[in-house]
């Protein structure tokens, strides 16, 4: 079958195959009949510098260490694109070119490894955006400041140089239309649902609870924004005030919070109800998360969390597990009825929720299952296929005029496939 083109993607917030979004992205694209090629960072259990993985080419580089500072940021970020300006090179070389770039923030700074290639090559740019940078620098450092604009601009110019933008959800979606300038047909809706016939429930195995009742699992970045210290208090609030001692929380990943994080934990006197496992493969995380009565995302309501689908959302749905989180817009358009909904950054709600549910096994039951239907009916990655390739073909058409040239052309026709 020929080639339907040449794709590299850069991506710097997670290694590869480890993003799993990034991950079903360039293996669909395989599958479609593109050449891919990934540009991102090394990663435990990525630490090889090329390899192949089922057709897809892996070009990583090191990244200094991660420090959630301003100056950390920047540092990372300028080691990163030396990085990726060099492998894009490398790549065009080594895979006879690429026809499209698929740019993936954070940082919204990847436009600058495009435009030279866009300008000089007739490269086809796309915007896959993961996260609202602005938003996530205001609900890291609560403030806004000099810096804040900065990666406003960078925003805006990223927004400019794509031909086309793929959105994480509908709200992200909104913001490339009213912030970034785009056109309707130009920004396409991706979710990261996982991949069903790979992510699917295991029976419970009670080895994973110890001698716990009921076990209450996590999975996502340990970082200031996640909430962990929410979900620190809340366990405090289940455990010390309410007097369950008969539960566990086990919190699946790793981050630059980590380590308060367990300090917390035990000035609370939680050590003996809170796991932190770290970062797991992915067959161990399904049979963790499987063995879960309750599922939790403590993200606080702030205008990133606000309007971002977390991954971990997604994935408790796959796994059919009942949810509670803080009462947060995408996170009531991912979930629905399969999340019971905190007040607001409030732990002795969100505990009072969790009790809810543990005291309901046949709620917990309901809710799971018409989370999982959710998801294989309406969010699983087969699901957003279609809208990946139609953005695909949108940006090899030559639709949307962007900073650096290209005519625009009426991408309808391809909008009719998101739809």
């Amino acid at each position: 079958m020929a080639s339907l083109g040449r794709v590299l993607i850069i991506v710097e917030n997670l290694p590869v195959p480890f993003d799993r979004r990034v991950w079903m992205e360039a293996v669909t694209l395989r599958r479609s009949g593109y050449e891919v090629s990934v540009i991102c960072p090394v990663g435990e259990g990525c630490g090889e510098e090329y390899e192949e993985i089922d057709g897809v080419h892996i070009y990583r580089h090191p990244l200094p260490p991660e420090r959630s500072t301003a100056a950390g940021y920047i540092r990372e970020y300028w080691h990163a694109l030396k990085w990726e300006f060099r492998l894009a090179r490398r790549v065009w070389k080594e895979r006879g070119g690429f026809d499209v770039i698929h740019i993936c923030n954070p940082p919204d700074l990847m436009f600058l490894v495009a435009l030279p290639w866009k300008w000089l090559k007739g490269v086809r740019v796309i915007f896959d955006q993961h996260d609202l940078n602005p938003e996530l620098y205001e609900a890291k450092f609560n403030r806004r400041g000099p810096f804040y604009y900065a990666l406003r601009l960078a925003e805006k110019l990223t927004y400019r140089t794509a031909d086309a933008v793929i959105a994480a959800n509908e709200s992200y979606r909104e913001i490339a239309l009213a912030r970034g300038g785009k056109r309707p047909e130009e920004v396409f809706v991706v979710r990261s649902g996982p991949d069903l016939s790979r992510f699917a429930p295991l029976p419970k195995d009670p080895a994973w609870r110890g001698d716990a009742a009921f076990l209450i699992g996590y999975v996502g970045v340990m970082g200031e924004q996640e909430g962990i210290d929410l979900l620190l208090a809340a366990a405090y609030e289940l455990v010390r005030v309410r007097k369950r001692e008969d539960v566990r929380f086990m919190l699946i990943g790793g981050g630059p919070a980590l380590p308060a994080m367990k300090k917390l934990a035990e000035e609370l006197g939680l050590s003996g109800y809170v796991e932190f496992a770290g970062r797991v493969p992915d067959g161990e995380l399904i049979a963790r998360l499987s063995s879960c009565d309750v599922c939790v995302n403590p993200d606080p309501k702030t205008p990133f969390n606000d309007r971002s689908t977390m991954n971990k959302i997604l994935e408790y749905m796959a796994l059919a597990r009942p949810i509670v989180q803080f009462d947060l817009l995408e996170g009531r358009r991912s979930a629905g009825e399969a999340s019971l909904y905190a007040k607001p950054n409030d732990p002795a709600d969100f505990a009072a929720r969790i009790g809810e549910l543990l005291d309901d096994p046949a709620e917990r039951a309901r809710r799971g299952q018409i989370g999982y239907l959710r998801m294989r009916d309406v969010l699983e990655w087969r699901h957003q296929i279609p809208r990946l390739e139609a953005a695909y073909r949108f940006a090899l058409a030559g639709g949307g005029a962007a900073l650096g040239g290209g005519a625009a052309l009426d991408g309808k026709a391809a909008l009719k496939t998101e739809r």
